[in-house]
């Protein structure tokens, strides 16, 4: 009797050891004591003066640019832009009663793109862009917000499938681009934060 107890004594502990060890492994990817939340995920559209960022946006795989020489309205230019993201970002407390302090404070170092489209055609190179990763630097602050720009969509994206054959082919792809941002807090708590938005692909008319 005794030795089953002891095992039952073994067994149980070995179970709260595991627990823990799993318990322990969502602390880690948590330890942050602030949330990052984003505000507003947007993208400007690839030109040589890029407009408004939009949410949706629409991205041009080909731009005809006349300006400057030797371009010109009787001999365009064929021209590739990368599009613009714009991300607007703030921190909030995990514990409502205690606002954030500067050892809060969140610097963002990086950042991965993927697209995907909604009928869930999702082969990168076939379906959509490849994914990439790109870097940004930006301090958000423990009250207000932070506003930064980062390369929503590569010059070389659209000099690849699936993008390259829009020039010539009137379609359209519409894929979702989700967006995540990576950084540390002052103390080393690693923290992030995922946005989404509509990208239409296409040759559209030139502004």
């Amino acid at each position: 009797m005794l030795k089953m107890r002891n095992l039952h004594r073994m067994v149980t502990l070995a179970a709260l050891a595991a627990a823990a060890a799993s318990c322990g492994d969502v602390v880690r990817d948590g330890r942050s004591p602030v949330f990052l939340v984003i505000d507003r995920l947007a993208g400007s559209r690839g030109a040589a003066t890029p407009g408004q960022p939009t949410n949706p946006l629409l991205s041009d795989v080909i731009t005809i640019v006349t300006s400057p020489a030797p371009c010109s309205s009787s001999t365009p230019c064929p021209t590739v832009f990368n599009d613009i993201g714009q991300v607007v970002m703030h921190l909030t407390s995990k514990n409502v009663s205690l606002a954030p302090t500067t050892n809060n404070q969140v610097t963002i170092s990086r950042y991965h793109v993927t697209y995907r489209r909604a009928d869930g055609r999702n082969t990168q190179g076939v379906d959509v862009p490849f994914a990439f990763d790109g870097t940004v630097t930006g301090l958000v602050p423990p009250d207000g917000q932070v506003t930064l720009s980062f390369e929503l969509v590569r010059h070389v994206a659209k000099e690849e499938s699936p993008l390259v054959q829009l020039i010539v082919n009137p379609g359209i792809i519409s894929t979702i681009a989700d967006v995540t941002f990576y950084g540390t807090d002052q103390v080393g708590n690693a923290i992030s934060a995922a946005g989404s938005m509509t990208i239409e692909f296409g040759n559209f008319g030139d502004q």
